[in-house]
């Protein structure tokens, strides 16, 4: 009984579920989609259930444990400079791909309007509906950037309040994030079932995508992007910075994995908060503060798609534009990336926002659909893994700092209980 359990490890369990759905995905049986697209709604929907609390919980339980705020200052800080100088690269690296591949190259050039800065109006509005009414509205709708508008408000507020008061909103917020990521334990338990419907799923849209030498262009500039700087720049960005890339690699990847196979950072949030603690050895409060943070700001992989998407689809239907609004361009994929939600399908959504406010028709959206998958589950994980990179700096310049005398106060490790990641 004992080697039966020991062969049914976690790993074992996801192999065996990879190849079953392999299987089923290539035998194309009506009946097998149904369950799996049964099982997948299920498996996403719990996610989301999880993953908005997670990303409030946690902010407000590590900083509810912070003595004043000058420790959310300084982290922030960090955070969000590292998290917007790789969105910036991610962004620059997906136009120079475009530029290079040239995916409309068949295109004729068609008279350049500015339509770049009518489309960071839009977005600034969007931004400002984001701030929100009431309490319950941002977790009702799902809006990322409204909860963390809230965790961070709040946060705020419990740190000017007397030390007794404090210390019991801590503790009462620190019990709900710990019983919340013990409801996540026993989600990623389901991992192998939702691994064998989301291949089968995959089979099935790619089965329906249509082949085009322009479209596969386009792919190669998506995923070129994304390799490039998963496996270029960020362990560059690492190495910069003293960390070494293979250890983060190593440490990380079993949330890499969920991100993969879920297409969704959101999701593998709480895998990655377990594996950056025990697995790469993070402070528990750089851990607890920065990825829930980077999950919502931090889209590497959602920056090169918007620029890449928008500028593809709107050449193909004759738009042109400028050296100078191509570059514009990187910065207001950037904001987009910053304020997109960490959820299946979140990057594709944003970017036919864009083209519907230019008034770009959105037939090619949909020859795009069914590559998508592919194309979300890399950028997902491309997600993950800078939020982990920009949180492994953050965690080596905080040491730093302690070594040197300038030490941020000590923070309580926030009390998890999910299984272990590896």
């Amino acid at each position: 009984m004992e080697a039966v359990k020991k062969l049914f490890t976690p790993n074992m369990r996801i192999l065996v579920a990879t190849v079953v759905g392999l299987g089923a995905g290539y035998l194309s049986y009506p009946e097998i989609d149904i369950a799996a697209q049964v099982i997948s709604d299920v498996f996403i929907n719990l996610l989301k259930l999880v993953s908005l609390p997670i990303i409030f919980l946690s902010i407000v339980s590590t900083a509810s444990s912070m003595e004043n705020l000058t420790e959310i200052k300084v982290l922030g800080k960090m955070v969000i400079r590292y998290t917007l100088l790789t969105t910036v690269i991610a962004a620059a690296v997906a136009l120079f791909l475009f530029v290079v591949i040239d995916p409309v190259q068949s295109i004729q050039a068609a008279s350049a309007e500015s339509e770049a800065v009518t489309q960071q109006g839009a977005y600034v509005n969007y931004l400002l509906n984001s701030i929100p009414s009431n309490f319950v509205k941002p977790f009702s709708e799902h809006q990322v950037i409204s909860v963390l508008f809230l965790a961070i408000l709040l946060s705020f507020a419990m740190l000017s309040l007397p030390e007794p008061q404090r210390k019991v909103l801590g503790n009462l917020f620190t019990s709900l994030y710990a019983a919340l990521m013990k409801i996540t334990s026993w989600i990623i338990q389901l991992m192998p079932l939702a691994i064998f419907a989301f291949l089968v799923l995959f089979f099935r849209d790619f089965r329906n995508g249509l082949e085009m030498k322009s479209l596969a262009l386009y792919l190669a500039c998506v995923v070129g992007a994304n390799l490039i700087q998963g496996a270029l720049v960020l362990p560059a960005f690492l190495k910069l910075n003293g960390v070494s890339p293979i250890k983060m690699i190593r440490g990380m990847m079993p949330a890499l994995s969920v991100a993969f196979f879920t297409k969704s950072s959101s999701g593998a949030l709480p895998m990655a908060i377990r594996c950056a603690q025990e697995n790469v050895k993070m402070a528990p409060k750089v851990a607890n503060f920065t990825l829930p943070l980077c999950t919502t700001i931090n889209m590497n992989g959602c920056a090169a798609f918007i620029l890449i998407t928008v500028l593809y689809v709107s050449m193909s239907h004759g738009i042109a534009f400028s050296p100078f609004e191509m570059v514009l361009w990187i910065f207001i994929a950037t904001l987009a990336a910053v304020g997109n939600a960490g959820v299946p399908m979140g990057c594709y959504f944003l970017a036919s926002a864009f083209l519907a406010a230019m008034d770009v028709p959105m037939v090619i959206m949909g020859i795009i659909l069914p590559f998508y998958s592919m194309i979300d589950m890399l950028e997902s994980a491309l997600n993950v893994w800078s939020d982990s990179c920009v949180a492994a700096v953050v965690d080596k310049k905080v040491a730093h700092q302690e070594a040197l005398g300038h030490a941020i106060p000590d923070v309580p490790p926030v009390s998890t209980t999910t299984t272990r990641c590896c």
